[in-house]
């Protein structure tokens, strides 16, 4: 049982810090363009009610994701969460724009993943490290 709770552990731990640097890397990439041009990710129609330009909404967005990767590392239970509904929007954000149904796809596998990183930081909190590896 033992192993198995350090195996848990690790997993959680490892989700976090997956779902904590990702989205602050992603989210600090809005200010630089270097992974791609985040601006083509936005469906025209948003563009055309968004009362900032695309480029000043891409910097809002890369904002809010640095917050949530922090989260994350601070507060893995919340920030999963957090991450989730978030992964969530983009994947129907791109949808709605009909393009980039890939990357829907995969932002909604990421939100599963984000999803358990909150299940199992339930799990390890409310029972505690100490209480957890006497179960």
């Amino acid at each position: 049982m033992d192993t198995t709770v350090q195996n848990t552990q690790n997993v959680q731990r490892i989700l976090q810090y997956t779902y904590g640097i990702v989205p602050i890397v992603a989210g600090a990439d809005k200010f630089a363009n270097l992974l791609t041009r985040w601006e083509d990710y936005l469906s025209p129609s948003l563009i055309e009610i968004l009362p900032i330009s695309a480029g000043a909404f891409m910097h809002i967005v890369g904002i809010i994701e640095i917050a949530a990767g922090i989260l994350v590392l601070l507060r893995p239970r919340i920030g999963g969460y957090v991450v989730m509904a978030w992964l969530i929007l983009i994947a129907l954000t791109l949808i709605s724009g009909g393009h980039y149904f890939d990357v829907a796809v995969r932002d909604l596998v990421m939100a599963i993943g984000a999803y358990c990183l909150a299940k199992l930081s339930l799990i390890y909190i409310s029972q505690g490290p100490a209480q957890y590896s006497k179960s």
